[in-house]
């Protein structure tokens, strides 16, 4: 009936209202929060507001210290989409390049 992307504490009959759909690397604003969506899960996605590289090398894989706001599911009818960084058909220098990506390994194994 529905898409299992949406929240289950949402009737499935709001979604047809709803326009947009998170997605990751979206640059989307919510409330008084602008930022790049990092995660998007059933229930909630995580929105980006700020990076900065780490002071120290204990742990050698993560580079940068991430800043993330939670944004519930049952809040995304809120959510104002204002572009994204994926490259497009019609402009494939826009956005990041899959090699100059840098992600950080593991980052979703403690999600399985």
């Amino acid at each position: 009936m529905y898409n299992s992307l949406y929240c289950n504490a949402i009737k499935p009959e709001s979604f047809r209202a709803m326009s947009y759909v998170p997605v990751v690397d979206d640059y989307v604003k919510w409330r008084n929060v602008e930022g790049w969506v990092y995660y998007v899960g059933e229930e909630y996605i995580t929105i980006e507001v700020a990076v900065k590289d780490k002071p120290d090398n204990h742990v050698m894989f993560h580079k940068k210290i991430h800043c993330n706001i939670v944004c519930p599911c049952w809040n995304w009818d809120e959510l104002k989409y204002i572009t994204n960084r994926r490259p497009s058909v019609s402009d494939p220098t826009r956005g990041r390049r899959e090699s100059e990506y840098k992600s950080q390994p593991y980052r979703d194994q403690d999600l399985y």
